[in-house]
């Protein structure tokens, strides 16, 4: 006999919504009962799947977990709405607008002992997963730095927050995923060129607790859209392209130079590039599969806790911080 599905619900149909609507209405074991969005269902990701006004109507169907996909500014409210229900919650990241609203959702579920999980997506990418993996069985030996580049245009969908709380947070958080640190210390500047009222520039310059220097660029003004991660170390460096879901290696050479002319603007000397072969599923599918397992009971499932999303929310507050400070702000570990 096989086992009842699991009934999922959704909060939010913009832009994101519909694309967790899409995965929802496919996965394996699961049942998608309903939608709420007071905006309607503009893209038409429900398809026959019911459409409600508001959270409260969605908890009446008595969901086994909802994924919560609406605006930054309501992630709290909806999230201890869901909370109060006994409704474990996947929450896109980031997990809330402030750290002490992301501290409160923390408790909320910790308190009742319910499943939640934030949507940090990067970290399910092919590519990152498999440079995780490879780091940690010491394939580039020590770890000296972390570089991310992360920009494109402006999209619509983003009004609540700025490009440090809604891209920049992805590479604050993979940074840690795959190094295995947490930030001690973080300095950075940030730009409005666009007229919005939030930043749409930022660079960051962060130290970990393991030693490693991280750099992120990370903007909303360039036609060039771009997501690559660059770790170096001693034996060479990894880079990750998260679009394609891309990992290449590049070794430090053995071979001496001969080309004098060549050789003296080099520290390390070429060798060989590996571009890897790489399994490629969608990192949202990956994500889902991941929460659904851990509602079940799957205890190695795999999900970025709530923890870890306060975590990164907490780094972007400091980065903020320091942008408007001028100052190199300490971060205590977690």
């Amino acid at each position: 006999m096989s086992k009842p599905l699991l009934r999922a619900g959704l909060v939010g149909l913009g832009a994101m919504g519909r694309h967790h609507a899409r995965v929802l209405r496919a996965l394996d074991g699961v049942e998608f009962i309903g939608g709420a969005d007071p905006g309607g269902d503009p893209y038409g990701a429900l398809s026959g799947v019911p459409l409600l006004n508001d959270v409260e109507s969605l908890i009446a169907l008595e969901p086994d977990y909802v994924v919560v996909v609406c605006p930054t500014a309501l992630h709290e409210s909806v999230a201890l709405q869901l909370a109060e229900a006994g409704i474990p919650a996947l929450i896109e990241k980031p997990l809330a607008h402030d750290t002490p609203a992301a501290q409160r959702v923390v408790e909320a579920f910790e308190s009742r002992g319910l499943v939640a999980a934030v949507g940090h997506i990067e970290r399910y990418n092919p590519a990152l997963q498999s440079l995780r993996s490879r780091l940690e069985a010491g394939e580039l030996g020590e770890v000296f730095q972390v570089a991310t580049r992360r920009q494109g245009p402006f999209p619509n969908r983003i009004a609540d927050v700025g490009v440090v709380k809604d891209l920049a947070t992805h590479d604050l958080d993979l940074t840690g995923f795959v190094t295995g640190a947490q930030y001690t210390s973080v300095a950075a500047k940030t730009a409005h060129r666009s007229g919005r009222p939030h930043e749409d520039l930022v660079t960051v310059l962060g130290e970990l607790d393991s030693g490693v220097i991280a750099n992120h660029l990370v903007n909303w003004l360039s036609p060039l859209k771009e997501r690559v991660s660059i770790v170096t170390g001693e034996k060479g460096c990894f880079v990750a392209d998260t679009l394609t879901a891309d990992l290449t290696f590049f070794a430090n050479g053995s071979t001496r130079t001969e080309w004098d002319a060549i050789s003296v603007f080099r520290g390390v000397s070429e060798g060989d590039m590996t571009r890897y072969a790489i399994p490629k599923r969608e990192p949202l599918v990956l994500e889902h599969e991941t929460f659904r397992d851990a509602v079940e009971g799957k205890a190695d499932a795999g999900i970025v806790t709530l923890r870890q999303g306060l975590r990164a929310v907490m780094v972007a507050e400091a980065v903020l911080d320091s942008a408007r400070t001028g100052e190199t702000l300490p971060l205590a570990l977690a």
